[in-house]
């Protein structure tokens, strides 16, 4: 075994787990860090033999695929928090021999919104992995796992900042060369520190106690579901003013510009998929071979639907970039506790946009758009000497689709 490093300074950190692992040395895992190395550009290359085109908005947004559709499995896994798409590819790639291991998060028993990290080697191992955790989780921390016990198959699901790391990691040190990787991606934004998500929770729902799964959802609004089976639903609009500080967020995910998970062989999440009553629709972004062998384990299964929706929502976006961009800036400001707007009247606005404003892939368009401005801007005026590494080119294209500075 290497001799262990001592700790360094390592900047933007999202806790991907790379680092923890005693297999190779600590500076090792950081090289291949996505906040040393910038999101996309020669990554998005190599894995596709090209750079997401300029000249289609689409893909600038929705990164290079194959496939794109939203569906839903027809006998959804229960306790899953849409219809469980990633839990069951996860399990028939395992039953079938594709992989010998599937790298993923288990709840822990801290908090059921915690993650741990774990190398599942059993359906029933698999299917306790489902579920989101919003918080930031060392998911690559179980490559030790797999690495001691000499497995050559093994899917990952992660977020955009683990596949990133893993797949560059893959290439640049021979440890993980004989491994047979397939990724399953899911779209991953505001993450929050462990030690502040209680403090959120509480600011957010009626009973944070019971509360299961969490997300901001399609109608703008919050969706809660609870442990009696309840859904709680509170106004985007309607939040107490501290929690548009954008300093409650790691600075990770703020930093953040793939949102879809572009590396990833498959990606799934529910942005541009329908928000319809009793449905879990769920967006598939298939964009490698590898995805498509992972999607025929279940297309069978799944009830398939079109994108549906206007792509247009440059007004949305416009009508928060000025607020957005200044909130960047790291001024000392003092936020209210107090809800901005009453909840009956943020159940209005919302129900309004709902029915208004961007609907499926127009929601997509708009969601990347506002995450994509909003992370410019708080690495340029955070981190200003990190903007030409971090920020990939599509992201300029956009900013000047609405006319903002550079």
């Amino acid at each position: 075994m290497p001799q262990s490093d001592s700790k360094p300074e390592k900047g933007i950190c999202s806790s991907c787990g790379l680092c923890s692992i005693q297999e190779w040395p600590m500076h090792e895992s950081l090289q291949s860090c996505v906040f040393a190395n910038g999101w996309l550009g020669k990554r998005e290359k190599k894995l596709f033999g090209r750079e997401r085109s300029l000249s289609n908005p689409e893909e600038m947004r929705f990164g290079i695929s194959h496939e794109r559709f939203t569906a839903q499995l027809k006998n959804p896994l229960p306790g899953a928090q849409w219809s469980g798409i990633i839990t069951e590819i996860a399990r028939r790639a395992f039953e079938s021999g594709m992989v010998d291991g599937v790298i993923t998060l288990h709840r822990s028993t801290e908090n059921h919104f915690f993650s741990k990290p774990v190398l599942a080697l059993s359906p029933e191992e698999i299917y306790e992995s489902r579920g989101n955790k919003p918080v930031l989780s060392p998911v690559l921390k179980s490559l030790q796992t797999a690495f001691r016990k000499k497995l050559k198959k093994i899917l990952v699901i992660g977020a955009a900042c683990h596949i990133h790391t893993l797949r560059d990691f893959q290439e640049r040190f021979h440890y993980l060369r004989d491994m047979d990787i397939y990724t399953a991606g899911i779209p991953c934004v505001d993450n929050v520190q462990r030690s502040r998500f209680n403090w959120i929770l509480e600011r957010i729902s009626r009973s944070p106690g019971t509360a299961r799964h969490m997300e901001f959802m399609q109608d703008f609004r919050i969706h809660i579901k609870h442990s009696g089976g309840s859904i709680e639903k509170v106004p985007f609009f309607s939040l107490p003013e501290e929690l548009s500080n954008p300093d409650i967020f790691p600075e990770s995910c703020m930093s953040c510009f793939d949102y879809l998970n572009s590396l990833s062989d498959i990606t799934i999440g529910y942005l541009a998929a329908r928000l319809l009553p009793d449905q879990n629709r769920q967006w598939v972004i298939v964009r490698t071979e590898k995805g498509k062998k992972l999607l025929d384990l279940v297309d069978d299964e799944l009830e398939r639907h079109p994108e549906h929706g206007d792509w247009e929502c440059k007004k949305f976006v416009q009508g928060t970039a000025e607020r957005t961009i200044e909130s960047m800036k790291g001024l000392k400001k003092s936020y209210s506790p107090d809800r901005k707007i009453p909840l009956w009247l943020g159940q209005v606005m919302s129900w309004l946009l709902s029915v208004n404003g961007p609907q499926g892939v127009g929601f997509a368009h708009y969601s990347v758009d506002f995450h994509l401005i909003r992370h410019y801007y708080f690495v340029k005026y955070r981190y200003p000497e990190q903007l030409t590494l971090l920020v990939p080119r599509h992201v300029r294209s956009i900013l000047q689709e609405y006319n903002l500075p550079l």
